[in-house]
């Protein structure tokens, strides 16, 4: 079978990749007591407990590690819908579960691969199959400024393959460091959770950070393989960063899509251009992060309606603060997405426009499209090791404006994430 074979290949290409006494005094020195408890399984967790090899000294190999993570996740969610009508659902997802591995070989190159390995989606009234599902990434990277020498720039990296487009401040955040249960609606819109193929170069210099790519996929949309083709359209990217001081941090991104379904192009991004601007303010206690969005739904080559076309717009704010210094920490989100054309936004799938909703269900919410979206989000996360192992609980409150009328859902939402 197809997906078989390739994670036969990309398995392959994974794995092909005392101090002494002192002296001079007669006196003799205890021995520390052994620790009551050796085994630290936080510890472990934290110090990459997937690394099987790391010599930096070996011309040909320098490191090989795996990582993994998995994220569960239930919720129950009370609505009205566009009519009126109460509906309720109860929902438990499988959110994500990958293994991966990394490689540093030949003091010049890199290699990252990792895989999907769950499709849940019984959310959208699919199927739970667990096994090889996809590619989730898979890149090579070339360290140019190790090469080259003498530049510049503090690192400067190439990197080619399947590769995320991070847009918007939420997904520069891994979903393993996220302080909320999902991302927001409008950065959900923004970043897309694309994986095309492409080239990008990464820069450090100072304070700053700057990522440029350049991005393409396969005419026959086959985008569960680990390198697509470059017969479509092209996506452009840019992304800059500036560190203030130990506190605050700046960062603008925008991005290009010059898809077009007239000239049979596959588009993987529904919009034709977007910019985020985004701000992390940090005090050790608390903190807030905000992000302003502004883009373009393109027209009919982008596969949209008239009135799924315009422009867009949305700001998030989040701010969060300490209980229990490390432990407990309680997370706010206010989010605001809107659009020039009456159906120019969307909520997320997860869980205002889920199985509860659409043909069959009598609960009609417009497919979760509108012009006016509000979501108003609550939660506290426990970490039981850092990010390596989190419990996270939320309550979020969304209402949306459509073109039949409002709806609004409240949703209780519980999740476990945890990765090496």
């Amino acid at each position: 079978m197809k997906h078989a074979n390739t994670l036969q290949i990309a398995l392959g290409i994974a794995l092909g990749l005392q101090a002494p006494a002192f002296a001079g005094s007669e006196t003799p020195v205890a021995k520390p007591a052994a620790p009551s408890n050796p085994g630290d399984w936080c510890t472990w967790l934290k110090d990459k407990p997937g690394t099987l090899y790391k010599n930096e000294e070996n011309p040909y190999l320098q490191e090989f590690r795996l990582e993994g993570r998995f994220h569960y996740q239930a919720a129950y969610l009370d609505g009205s819908d566009v009519n009126g009508s109460g509906y309720n659902e109860t929902y438990d997802e499988y959110r994500r579960a990958r293994i991966g591995a990394k490689a540093r070989f030949l003091q010049y190159f890199g290699a990252n691969v990792s895989l999907n390995m769950v499709a849940d989606d019984r959310h959208s009234d699919g199927d739970l199959d667990w096994g090889y599902s996809s590619f989730d990434e898979a890149f090579l990277t070339f360290d140019l400024g190790k090469a080259i020498g003498q530049n510049p720039f503090d690192s400067l990296l190439v990197n080619y393959g399947r590769q995320k487009v991070a847009f918007g401040q939420e997904s520069h955040t891994s979903s393993t460091k996220l302080l909320t249960v999902e991302r927001s609606a409008i950065a959900n819109k923004v970043y897309g959770g694309i994986r095309p193929t492409g080239v990008s170069v990464d820069a450090t210099m100072d304070d700053w950070s700057f990522t440029a790519g350049l991005y393409s996929t396969t005419r026959d949309g086959a985008d569960n393989e680990a390198f697509n083709g470059w017969q479509d359209s092209a996506i452009y990217y840019a992304n800059v960063e500036y560190k203030m001081n130990d506190e605050l941090t700046l960062a603008g991104n925008v991005i290009y899509n010059d898809a077009n379904l007239a000239d049979g192009d596959n588009v993987i991004m529904d919009y034709k251009w977007a910019t985020s601007i985004s701000a992390h303010y940090d005090v050790g206690q608390w903190g807030v992060i905000g992000d302003l969005i502004y883009g373009d739904n393109g027209g009919s080559g982008y596969g949209h309606k008239s009135n799924r076309s315009g422009n867009f717009w949305g700001m998030v704010v989040m701010p969060y603060c300490w209980l229990v210094k490390d432990k407990l920490q309680l997370v706010g989100q206010y989010q605001y997405q809107g659009s020039s054309e009456d159906e120019g936004v969307r909520v997320n799938s997860r869980y205002g426009r889920a199985s509860g909703t659409g043909p069959g269900t009598g609960i009609d919410v417009n497919s979760g499209r509108g012009d006016s979206h509000n979501s108003f989000y609550g939660g506290l996360n426990y970490y039981l090791c850092g990010h390596n192992a989190k419990i996270q609980g939320g309550i979020e409150y969304q209402t949306m404006d459509t073109p039949k009328g409002d709806f609004d859902t409240l949703t209780y939402i519980i999740g476990f994430r945890t990765y090496f």
